[in-house]
């Protein structure tokens, strides 16, 4: 394994990973704003042009698991500057495309250097720094997570208006370049000292299960699809799933090493985490909707309003790693989660005739909340990890992670369709405008609900949970 950076420049690293990480979220999340003047430039319908998206989304599951072997064998230096160089050359393609098929080709290759990116850079900075260091460290490497799904539809509608489509894309390769130049100066290019092979079989079966799940997930969240044949492709994917975990367990070189799940508190970030990432990442689906739909506000001033969650994502920052050393990781993550199903709940007791303060309050604790909640299991994820395990435990988390924020907005896409239902505003039409307010109160209230529920799988954590990370009373040393 190389030798790790100085300490002046390993201070660097979860900056640069967080430049690259703010890069591909925010290319994830912007691009909606821009869809009906690229689907009029290449001239097509919006959801001819939804199939660009879907394939990002699908290439990122696929190759997300292969990333840590990847890694691991070529070394983390190599593969995370030529995944910013894939990103950065197939984000000026996509910029300069001219048809539907170039662009969703462009997208596929820009989720392969995604997929590489992401897992790669938190294993990078997780690898290099001490565990006293390691909560700011991922403080910092966590935010873009946080912020860019609130700041890119805002941002992608302001380029949009004043610019064109194109920028959206272009706009990646100063940043690209500019971190290219400082992970060849500064990261190092470490490889493990074990020749894993490639798992083949587990490639296959975790590339199917994750796309098939991502798929359906992806086909609940669009009003007019079939929601049996999405459901369908959901249970297909939780059955391979499952195969891909039993083969995980019995396989002796496996592409996603599961052992890691006996980590107690890695286990409850993957499994309680999960669900609370899905009902909290639901909200930024519904509440542009809301503001646009329910209340008749226009795209501009709906973006405004969401600001006011961006405001309490960077807010928390400040205070995110002193609130984990006074309270501890399992105080603080079961109050957080409480807190934030709460505020979940509250956004579906919001109205168009609501005090504007009292939207813009509530819209900003719940960003408080949500910044807390995430950074606090991006870090407790890693207190008990080993060495070994850091690799493996990186690659099933960005697995996690990645599906949870697919999943988030189908969870709100299906709470709504089913709001609609038993409320009697599918049988007027079943697309997104003729949502009534009322609908969109009970997708909320589904989504808090099963934020809260959420809560009670951080009760399994012991008092000391994190403690050797800084979080709380100082751990009590083994005799």
């Amino acid at each position: 394994m190389t030798a790790a950076p100085t300490s002046s420049r390993a201070h660097w690293l979860p900056f640069i990973v967080a430049a690259t990480f703010f890069m591909e979220y925010l290319d994830t999340t912007i691009i909606a704003t821009a869809l009906p003047q690229m689907a009029q430039a290449f001239k097509v319908g919006p959801n001819e042009l939804s199939l660009g998206m879907t394939a990002y989304m699908l290439t990122l599951a696929v190759f997300i698991p292969i990333s840590g072997w990847i890694a691991d064998r070529l070394g983390s230096r190599t593969v995370f500057g030529s995944a910013i160089v894939i990103f950065t050359l197939a984000s000026v393609l996509c910029g300069i495309s001219g048809s539907v098929f170039e662009f969703t080709a462009a997208r596929i290759l820009q989720g392969m250097g995604g997929a590489l990116m992401v897992p790669v850079g938190r294993l990078i900075v997780v690898r290099n720094t001490s565990k006293d260091k390691l909560m700011q460290a991922i403080s910092t490497i966590t935010w873009p997570a946080i912020v860019a799904p609130v700041v890119g539809p805002s941002l992608g509608g302001f380029i949009t208006t004043y610019f064109s489509w194109h920028w959206i894309f272009l706009i990646n390769v100063p940043f690209g370049i500019a971190a290219l130049i400082a992970v060849a100066s500064i990261v190092p290019n470490e490889r493990s000292t074990q020749r894993r092979p490639l798992d083949m079989v587990g490639f296959f079966l975790s590339g199917t299960a994750l796309t098939s799940l991502l798929y359906g997930t992806e086909l609940a969240s669009h009003t007019e699809t079939n929601l049996t044949v999405a459901i369908l492709f959901i249970v297909a994917g939780m059955v391979l799933g499952l195969v891909s975990y039993r083969h995980g367990m019995r396989s002796a070189h496996p592409l996603l090493d599961y052992s890691t799940l006996k980590v107690p508190t890695f286990n409850v970030t993957i499994v309680a985490g999960s669900f609370t990432r899905i009902g909290i990442e639901a909200v930024p689906y519904l509440l542009p909707l809301l503001f646009q739909i329910g209340f008749g506000l226009s795209a501009f001033h709906s973006g405004l309003l969401l600001l006011a969650s961006a405001l309490g994502n960077l807010g928390m920052k400040m205070f995110t790693t002193r609130v984990l050393r006074r309270f501890g990781f399992r105080r603080v993550s079961l109050t957080n989660a409480t807190i934030a199903g709460v505020f979940v709940l509250a956004c579906g007791l919001l109205t168009a005739t609501t005090p504007l303060a009292l939207v813009l309050l509530t819209i900003f604790v719940y960003g408080l909340s949500r910044s807390m909640q995430f950074s606090t299991l991006a870090t407790l994820a890693y207190a008990d990890v080993t060495e070994a395990q850091k690799s493996a435990a990186s690659t099933l988390w960005s697995v996690a992670q990645q599906m949870t924020i697919g999943m988030g907005i189908a969870f709100g896409a299906l709470a709504l369709r089913i709001a609609s239902h038993f409320n009697g505003t599918a049988d007027v039409a079943g697309a997104e405008a003729h949502f009534s307010v009322t609908d969109f109160h009970w997708a909320f209230v589904m989504a808090g609900l099963l934020t809260l529920c959420s809560a009670l799988g951080y009760r399994s954590l012991a008092k000391d949970a994190g403690n050797n990370l800084g979080g709380g009373a100082p751990a009590t040393p083994k005799p």
